[in-house]
C-alpha cells in the first residue's frame, strides 16, 4: 500500500476497470497474494453465531443496542427500518440492469480524473498495486444526466428508482443519528451539524462483483475505513463483506434477508472520540455468483468543521474542515487519522 504525493495524478488505468466479459483466465494485475496486507494471514470465519447484532428497529431497546454496538463493534445490521421491500429490490434490479450493459456502454459514463459520480474502479485503487475485482458507480445527488446517455430512452425508471431510495435513506440516517448521539449527550448545535439533510453530502455506491475464476486471489474491495460519518449497505443477498475484529481476525457478516448493514465511518470516530471505532472492512467475491451490494453514505456539509463533542474534556482528535479530513484520506489514506491527534 502507497501513500499519494501532492505529484501523484490520477490516471485511467485507476479509473477504468478491466473488461469482466472478455477476460481469458485470470489476470496477474488482480492477484493478491495473501491480499493486501499482514493482517490477511488471519484466517477467515464464518459470522454464523452472530458476534455482530442483528437489531431490530422496532423493539424498545433499539437506543441502547445501537449504542452498545456502535461502542463495542462499529457495526450492526439492522430490520424494520421502514425501507419498503419492493423500493429494495428495484434499487438491486435497476442495479444489475446498469451493471449488465456492455463495458463500451458504461464506459460512455466514465467518471473523469477529477470527477466524483459516474462508473469506474474504487476510488481507493490508487494505494495498491493491484486491481480490485470490482466496477461501480457511483451517484450524488440525480443521476439523470449520466442515465439519459446510457438508456437515452429508458432512463426514467432508473432515475426514479435511485431518488426514492435516497430520499429513504435520508430519513433512516436521520433516525439513526438520534439514536446514535442522543445517548453521548451532545449539544443541541452538534446534533444538527450530524442529521441536517440541508446541509450535508451524501453518495449512493452501486457496487457489481462479477464471478471470479480464482476468488481465493482476488479482491473485490481491499480493506479501508469508510471517510463520512455513517454508512448504510445493502449486501443483496450475497455474502461478501468482511470486517476485521482485533484479536479474532477477519470475520464475514452474513447477508440476513431484509437487513442493511450499518457501520461507523471516520468522521463519527472523530467526534465521538474515538469511542465508536470505525471498523475495517473489505468486500470479497466467490466463483459461482455475480455480486451486487449497494451503499448509502452520509456526511456533514464538506466546509463545516469536525472535531470530538465538547462533552469530551480531553479531545484525542484536532479541529479541522471535513474537506482538509478528506484532503488527508485521499493522499494517506489509513495514516489520516493518526495525523490529527491531539
Amino acid at each position: 500500500m502507497t501513500t499519494l504525493s501532492e505529484n501523484d495524478l490520477l490516471t485511467d488505468d485507476h479509473i477504468t476497470p478491466i473488461d469482466f466479459e472478455s477476460i481469458d483466465g485470470f489476470p496477474e494485475s488482480h492477484s493478491w497474494p495473501q491480499f493486501d496486507e499482514s493482517l490477511n494471514k488471519i484466517q477467515t470465519h464464518d459470522l454464523k453465531d452472530s458476534l455482530i447484532p442483528v437489531i431490530d428497529l422496532a423493539s424498545p431497546n433499539a437506543k441502547t443496542l445501537i449504542s452498545q454496538a456502535c461502542e463495542t463493534w462499529g457495526v450492526f445490521q439492522i430490520v424494520n427500518h421502514r425501507v419498503p421491500f419492493e423500493l429494495v429490490k428495484k434499487v438491486e434490479s435497476e442495479s444489475r440492469r446498469l451493471f449488465a450493459l456492455t463495458t463500451q456502454e458504461k464506459c460512455k459514463v466514465l467518471r473523469s480524473v477529477d470527477g466524483a459520480t459516474g462508473y469506474g474502479s474504487p476510488k481507493l485503487s490508487p494505494f495498491f498495486d493491484k486491481r480490485m475485482w470490482h466496477e461501480g458507480f457511483t451517484i450524488m445527488g440525480s443521476c439523470v444526466d449520466d442515465a439519459k446517455v446510457l438508456w437515452p430512452h429508458e432512463y426514467q425508471r432508473f432515475c426514479d428508482t435511485m431518488d426514492a431510495y435516497q430520499n429513504q435513506m435520508k430519513l433512516l440516517i436521520h433516525n439513526l443519528l438520534l439514536m446514535i448521539l442522543e445517548p453521548l449527550d451532545v449539544t443541541q448545535e452538534e446534533m444538527n451539524w450530524a442529521i441536517s439533510a440541508h446541509d450535508s453530502q451524501s453518495v449512493l455506491q452501486l457496487n457489481s462483483y462479477p464471478s471470479c475464476p480464482n476468488p481465493s486471489q482476488a479482491v473485490g474491495l481491499a480493506s479501508h475505513t469508510d471517510s463520512l460519518l455513517l454508512t448504510i449497505l445493502n449486501q443483496c443477498g450475497v455474502d461478501g463483506l468482511e470486517i476485521f475484529v482485533e484479536g479474532l481476525g477477519w470475520r464475514r457478516v452474513p447477508s440476513v434477508e431484509g437487513a442493511f448493514v450499518v457501520n461507523v465511518g471516520d468522521l463519527l470516530h472523530i467526534f465521538s472520540n474515538a469511542k465508536f471505532p470505525a471498523i475495517t472492512h473489505r468486500a470479497m467475491v466467490n466463483q459461482s455468483e455475480h455480486r451486487i451490494s449497494v451503499a448509502y453514505f452520509h456526511g456533514p456539509s464538506a466546509e463545516s468543521r469536525v472535531a470530538p463533542s465538547s462533552k469530551f474534556q480531553k479531545p484525542y482528535f484536532k479541529s479541522l474542515l471535513v474537506k482538509e479530513y478528506l484532503s488527508l484520506k485521499y493522499k494517506h489514506f489509513f495514516e489520516a487519522l493518526s495525523l490529527i491527534r491531539a
